[in-house]
């Protein structure tokens, strides 16, 4: 059996929940244009860009490589949270499953916080565990926060 597991972490970011939420659930399109340097074109296969069920292709820049990951959308208003669900792409490869779950939870003060819950299996123990990957999103969410601000 291969190995499993989650990787859980919180960001930090001064932009509010709702135009954080927004910007992950329904603004996929226009993501490029705010973190280029990481996500280069995001495109639809399937359901409109902010339905529930929608699977998107996110071409992307890992470790200084082009790759590609394929997903289906869920979304969860009351929560403020949007769950990635692997479908396909480079990491698909080496993992069985890769879900990863932002979530958006207001702070006291001014900003919020977006907890990332990454579940993983791999498909055997001769792969990494996708501690890199987890990298990656945490660097994505924390970049887009300038891009909020400036909206």
């Amino acid at each position: 059996m291969a190995t499993s597991g989650t990787f859980v972490t919180e960001v930090p970011l001064k932009g509010t929940v709702e135009k954080h939420y927004k910007k992950w659930r329904s603004e996929n399109h226009a993501i490029s244009e705010a973190i280029g340097h990481h996500i280069q074109k995001v495109t639809i296969h399937e359901g409109e860009w902010d339905s529930h069920g929608a699977i998107k292709t996110w071409d992307y820049t890992h470790d200084g490589k082009p790759e590609v990951f394929k997903e289906r959308r869920e979304i969860d208003d009351e929560k403020k949270s949007v769950t990635f669900r692997g479908l396909e792409g480079h990491m698909m490869e080496q993992l069985k499953v890769y879900d990863v779950i932002f979530e958006f939870i207001p702070k006291l003060e001014d900003g919020c916080v977006c907890k990332i819950t990454m579940i993983w299996e791999k498909r055997n123990d001769e792969f990494p565990e996708p501690s890199n990957y987890m990298k990656l999103v945490k660097s994505m969410v924390a970049d887009m926060d300038d891009h909020v601000l400036k909206a």
